[in-house]
C-alpha cells in the first residue's frame, strides 16, 4: 500500500488529460553499456545496472522518482530450485527530463522476429554434444517457470505477442549460455553461437519494453 501511495503521488493528481500531458510510467532493463533511461551518475543508475531492471515514473510536471527490486528467495535446500519469497522496492527521487523513446510495437515486432531468423540460421549449423540434454526441453522447461505473471486484461493483443516471443527468445539464450547449452564442438563454433546470440539480448530488451509501454498507455484508454 506504501508503495502504491508512492507511485500515486508521484504521478500527479488524477484527472482527464491529454497524451502529452499524462505521466510517465517506464520499463527500465540497463546491462553495462547500455543505460538508456537512468540518470547519469546517480545511486539509481548504479543500483538498477546491479539488479538490471528498475521503473521510472514522471509527472507532467517532470519531477520523478526511481524504483528498484530486491529479490529475498529461499535457499534451505540446495537441491531445489530458489523461489522467491520477499519483494521489496527502494524508492529514489530522480531529477526531471525527458520520458525515454521507446520502440513502436510494430517495428519491435518486426526487429525480433528478424533477429530469431538470423539466429536460428547461424545456430542451425552447430551440432549438440552428444548426452546433453536436449535445448528444447530446457527451453519449454523455462518458459512454463516465466508463465505465472497476470497480464491485464486491456493488454494489446500485439503487446502479449511480442512478450510471448521476447520471452522465448530469451529463453534460448539462457539455455545457450547455461551448463549444458546448445553445445558446441570447437572454439570457432562457440564463437558463431556467441555472436548469433549476443544481439538478441539487446532485441529482447528493447521488445519487452516497448510491450510494457504499450500496456500501460492501454490503460488510460
Amino acid at each position: 500500500m506504501s508503495l502504491l501511495q508512492t507511485v500515486r503521488t508521484a504521478a500527479g493528481p488524477r484527472m482527464e488529460m491529454s497524451r502529452s500531458a499524462r505521466p510517465a510510467i517506464d520499463l527500465v532493463l540497463p546491462v553495462p553499456g547500455d543505460v538508456r533511461g537512468l540518470p547519469a551518475g546517480t545511486q539509481f543508475q548504479r543500483d538498477s545496472l546491479d539488479v538490471g531492471e528498475a521503473i521510472v515514473v514522471r509527472a507532467p510536471e517532470g519531477e520523478a522518482i526511481g524504483l528498484v527490486p530486491a529479490f529475498e528467495c529461499t535457499d534451505e535446500d540446495d537441491s531445489a530450485v530458489p523461489e522467491i519469497t520477499v519483494l521489496s522496492w527502494s524508492v529514489y527521487s530522480l531529477p526531471g527530463g525527458p520520458a525515454p523513446d521507446h520502440l513502436d510495437l510494430g517495428d519491435a515486432e518486426y526487429a525480433l522476429r528478424s533477429a530469431v531468423r538470423s539466429a536460428a540460421e547461424a545456430l542451425g549449423s552447430l551440432q549438440p554434444i552428444p548426452g546433453c540434454e536436449d535445448p528444447r526441453t530446457l527451453v519449454e522447461e523455462l518458459l512454463q517457470a516465466g508463465s505465472l505473471h497476470r497480464i491485464p486484461d486491456h493488454a494489446p493483443d500485439r503487446a502479449l505477442r511480442v512478450l510471448s516471443t521476447a520471452a522465448h527468445v530469451d529463453a534460448i539464450i539462457a539455455v545457450s549460455a547455461g551448463p549444458t547449452p546448445i553445445a558446441t564442438q570447437s572454439a570457432a563454433e562457440e564463437q558463431i553461437a556467441d555472436a548469433a546470440m549476443r544481439p538478441l539480448a539487446t532485441v529482447v530488451r528493447a521488445a519487452r519494453t516497448a510491450a510494457v509501454s504499450a500496456i500501460l498507455q492501454s490503460a488510460w484508454n
